[in-house]
């Protein structure tokens, strides 16, 4: 199925023609506190992000409340909890999503969220959220992916854990099913993601099967992988934001701060900013500069008809004289002229 190599959300062009779209993902580290949650959304807003994601579930709508090993994490960030006591504590409640979008509208910042079942599509549908975001645990959730994408808005699809054919699907569903358009994330499913697993060439990789823009969703420490993938052709980089990491929250060991999130989108707009094109001409900034290439010099006296050799002449800087290719040819020939030390060599001052 073919895509677009290039999307809107909320009026933002995404591709790579364009400024990476930079998410900044609240996640659960609101702590339970709506407040928090609401100062979380001024305090992103200012770093300049380009959009807010949030999480839309609930404990009962992810997961179960059932005493099997299954149903327990084992190893990691959050060895030992149930799924269903962790996602108590992460969850963004039902009632607080107005208030939220409306905060975000006042800080003139896009608000979207990931939707974890049919109910949360509705209820991000009703309050205008202008993408949805699939997670990667959901990314083999075809029906999901066709519920969001029946209300005609993009979806950006994180690929952790998924394979080739699980990609493709996803990316087909949600075509298929009514989106205008995809955005496939790159993304290292671990919390936190090592570099050594990072993985961001795999982002040119998959610009080049799948047609649409890619991004990153980095769970990595700092912001190196980010750059590098904005530098490898990401549209769109997603990562995890906290107001301090000394404050706790599910996601806080791999969540920037205010001012790290702040470098962020600064750091991978400048890397985009610095892709250019590929050229090989003089630049006008350069022009001033090509002066002081070296050039051929009279680096001795030399009279009338006296040879010319390395001895009296040299390749230096600046460039007013003859380019240093001509040095053989310059030495078969004699002074035409008395030349001076310090003047550029030309070719009608040679016999």
């Amino acid at each position: 199925m073919t895509a677009s190599p290039e999307i809107e959300i909320a009026g933002r062009k995404v591709g790579a023609d364009h400024p990476p779209f930079v998410i900044c993902e609240l996640s659960g580290n609101h702590n339970g506190s709506l407040d928090r949650a609401l100062s979380m959304i001024d305090a992103a807003a200012a770093t300049g992000c380009d959009a807010i994601k949030i999480q839309t579930y609930t404990a009962d709508t992810i997961t179960m409340d059932v005493d099997r090993p299954e149903f327990k994490i084992h190893g990691g960030l959050w060895d030992g909890r149930s799924l269903y006591e962790l996602y108590q504590e992460a969850q963004t409640p039902y009632e607080w999503h107005a208030a939220l979008f409306e905060r975000a509208r006042a800080r003139g910042v896009i608000l979207f969220s990931s939707p974890f079942d049919e109910t949360a599509v509705d209820l991000l549908d009703g309050l205008g959220a202008p993408a949805f975001k699939i997670a990667s645990f959901e990314a083999v959730d075809l029906p999901l992916i066709r519920y969001a994408a029946a209300r005609g808005k993009p979806l950006i699809i994180s690929t952790g854990m998924a394979n080739l054919a699980e990609i493709e699907a996803a990316r087909d569903a949600a075509l298929s099913g009514g989106a205008p358009g995809v955005v496939l994330l790159h993304c290292v499913s671990s919390y936190p993601a090592v570099l050594e697993d990072a993985n961001v060439r795999t982002v040119a990789d998959m610009a080049g099967r799948f047609g649409c823009p890619v991004g990153l969703s980095d769970h990595t420490h700092g912001t190196a992988a980010s750059v590098a993938a904005v530098a490898l052709g990401a549209s769109v980089i997603e990562k995890h934001f906290t107001l301090a990491r000394a404050d706790g929250g599910p996601d806080a060991a791999f969540s920037l701060e205010p001012a790290e999130f702040k470098a962020l989108v600064a750091d991978t707009k400048a890397a985009w900013q610095a892709l250019g094109r590929a050229h090989y001409d003089l630049l006008g900034s350069e022009r001033g500069n090509a002066q002081f290439r070296r050039s051929l010099y009279v680096a001795a006296d030399v009279r009338a008809g006296e040879p010319l050799t390395r001895a009296n002449v040299r390749s230096i800087r600046p460039g007013n004289g003859l380019p240093p290719a001509e040095l053989d040819r310059v030495l078969t020939r004699r002074a035409a002229r008395d030349l001076r030390r310090g003047e550029p060599l030309a070719w009608d001052m040679l016999a």
